[in-house]
């Protein structure tokens, strides 16, 4: 799951998100002034900034410019203040979003997914391989290797595989899996999934004695860095 910075000074609502964010399952971090949360934002490898544009030491637009000076990682401002300037600084400075205290806690939970879906779909589009161990796939020309040996994959089976892979580490349930492999149009029955993991483990785990793809009881399937 995505680590979470949170620079804010106000200690109530820090502890406040800090809480509902790990409740979600998020990583949290926290920083009380802008030096400290501008180091932990370019060094920590957080995925996600919570920052206050009312800080110690430097200010949250401060903060913000020198981070995009170095990193695209998503930004959300808070702000104790409905102010348009500080709305349009923050959004000039590089600002992927903003929220103005008091916010909804629901509210601020989805902006984040917003940014960090985005910033996923950014990052996969960027990469023209993906490789599990001596499995790669090749997304420009939508081919399959292991080692040296090119795999015959049919249109599903590639995109069933690709997509396992960009979600590494995660188990996916069937329904996921139709949703976004078949779309969601598809009125088939899921086992149409089963089949399709029973051909990839056919041309895959079978052929080559490895264990790519694991099922997980009750839930669906994953494929884990380690294979």
């Amino acid at each position: 799951m995505a680590k979470i910075l949170i620079v804010e000074d106000e200690s109530k609502i820090a502890r406040f998100v800090e809480l509902e964010l790990k409740y979600e399952g998020y990583e949290v971090e926290i920083a009380v002034d802008g030096r400290t949360g501008l180091d932990k934002a370019l060094h920590d490898n957080v995925d996600l900034v919570l920052l206050d544009i009312m800080l110690p030491g430097l200010s949250g637009i401060e903060v913000c410019r020198r981070i995009r000076m170095e990193s695209l990682v998503p930004i959300i401002m808070l702000t104790a203040k409905d102010d348009v300037t500080d709305k349009v600084a923050g959004l000039d400075m590089g600002a992927d979003d903003y929220m103005t205290k008091p916010f909804a806690i629901e509210e601020l939970l989805a902006r984040i997914r917003v940014a960090l879906n985005r910033q996923t779909k950014m990052v996969q589009s960027k990469v023209d391989v993906l490789q599990i161990g001596d499995l790669k796939l090749n997304i420009t020309s939508h081919s399959a290797h292991y080692g040296e040996d090119e795999l015959v994959l049919t249109k599903k089976e590639y995109e069933l595989l690709e997509y396992l892979i960009r979600n590494k580490n995660i188990a996916l349930t069937r329904d996921q899996l139709l949703n976004k492999v078949w779309d969601y149009e598809y009125l088939g029955d899921t086992n149409v999934v089963d089949v399709y993991i029973r051909y990839l483990r056919q041309k895959i785990d079978d052929k080559y004695g490895i264990h790519l793809i694991s099922t997980v009881r009750g839930v669906g399937y994953i494929i884990k860095d380690e294979v």
